[in-house]
């Protein structure tokens, strides 16, 4: 894995990939030390100390992403729920009178290990989580029954129905 500081650009080069950040030089700057990319703040102003944190985090996410990658998993509970990987789309019956057909991006992979579980990786933190958010969302879970799709490490808080 090769990281690369350019005047205000991050490129992480790994086994999974390349991407690449703008680096906001007139508030951070990073420096290679010993095999580590050291980023530390140009002033002592309160933007550039939030961006210090930021900056170092999006490097390491990118570190990991380019080397082993990220993957969510998504579970999805009730009777006639089911999600199936066909080719590029998602097809995911979820209870409405269709089917709905989710377009798999280029640079994720999904797969459904079990009809009702969904993983999708990729190299790109942000994005997994962005996609799989966008598909939590066509049937997110309710607190009654606990029907939808979750994650798989989320807790649902259920409520109790109403009494006679």
């Amino acid at each position: 894995m090769t990281v690369t500081l350019g005047e205000d650009t991050v490129t992480v080069k790994g086994k999974l990939g390349e991407m690449s950040m703008p680096l906001l030089s007139d508030l951070v700057e990073a420096k290679m030390e010993e095999n580590q990319v050291v980023v530390s703040p140009k002033t002592e102003h309160k933007k550039s100390r939030m961006m210090w944190g930021t900056t170092r985090a999006n490097i390491a996410n990118m570190v990991k992403g380019v080397s082993e990658g990220f993957t969510k998993k998504l579970v999805i509970t009730g009777v006639g729920y089911r999600a199936q990987a066909q080719g590029n789309t998602l097809k995911l019956s979820l209870g409405f009178s269709h089917d709905i057909d989710f377009p798999v991006p280029q640079d994720l992979k999904i797969t459904t290990p079990q009809p009702t579980e969904i993983e999708i990786s990729g190299s790109d933190k942000q994005r997994v989580g962005q996609i799989a958010s966008e598909i939590r969302g066509f049937r997110p879970p309710e607190p009654y029954k606990g029907k939808g799709v979750r994650y798989a490490d989320e807790q649902i808080l259920r409520k109790e129905g109403k009494k006679k």
